[in-house]
């Protein structure tokens, strides 16, 4: 049996009836193609979430019935995802997949071997909004009551800012001792746990100071080495067991 197909809107609805529309409700009524008795879930990407029941539908809105409202916990540590820039279609595939495993923020990481660059013109104001839009969707697909952040893009001397402050940090880096897989017991239970992902190219020995010096740890995740587009989503499934997140 399936899940309910999860909308996201700005504030639940306070009644027991409610309207869909804008573009949810046009992708409910015509993409989804929804029909009357089928149920349904809101949430406002802020741990509030809604059950309710399609009664009627039209062009581009649904129209529900709200039953049952409850208040998800956001979940503990938040792990925060550095994913350095990625060119093309990859650094969509890379944030949609850490969504779908459950990362909770963000950052575009503008490494210095990135192919990629995002200046802070409009051509970087639409690479991020891609990040985000990418991000929503996934958030979706899960059916996750809390939205990730897509922050604004950092530099490695503001990222070692965000590692100092961070109740854990590690360096995802193919040439650490320590196998993420042997951190059992080690990883913080609150607070934000930031993963750094590097790019193509790899993290430089520089970037590696910088980050170690701040308090970030350097794991591997084994003997292989992976795409930036994937790492960050088998670390996240490793970080979910390691962290009990997912029991």
């Amino acid at each position: 049996m399936s899940t309910a197909p999860l909308f996201l809107v700005d504030a639940l609805p306070a009644g027991d009836h409610a309207l869909l529309d804008g573009p949810e409700g046009r992708h409910a009524a015509t993409v989804k193609r929804l029909r009357a008795g089928e149920a349904v879930l809101l949430a406002d990407g802020r741990g509030g979430l809604a059950h309710a029941v399609v009664t009627a539908t039209g062009r581009d809105t649904v129209e529900l019935a709200v039953g049952e409202r409850a208040t998800v916990a956001p979940p503990a540590p938040r792990v925060v995802l550095a994913q350095a820039l990625v060119k093309g279609d990859r650094g969509e595939l890379a944030v949609e997949m850490a969504t779908e495993a459950g990362v909770d923020v963000i950052l575009p990481w503008r490494a210095a071997r990135c192919v990629a660059r995002w200046d802070d013109g409009p051509r970087g104001e639409k690479a991020l909004a891609r990040w985000r839009s990418t991000v929503r969707e996934a958030a979706k697909q899960a059916r996750r009551p809390w939205l990730p952040v897509v922050e604004e893009p950092v530099t490695t001397e503001a990222l070692a800012r965000r590692v100092a402050g961070a109740a854990g940090a590690l360096v995802l880096h193919e040439g650490a001792a320590t196998p993420l897989a042997e951190l059992t017991g080690e990883l913080p239970a609150a607070g934000d746990l930031l993963l750094v992902v590097g790019p193509e190219g790899g993290v430089t020995d520089a970037e590696i100071a910088a980050l170690t010096a701040a308090g970030a740890r350097p794991v591997r995740l084994g003997h292989e080495v992976l795409r930036a587009s994937t790492a960050a989503t088998v670390a996240l499934g490793a970080l979910g067991v390691l962290t009990g997140r997912w029991r």
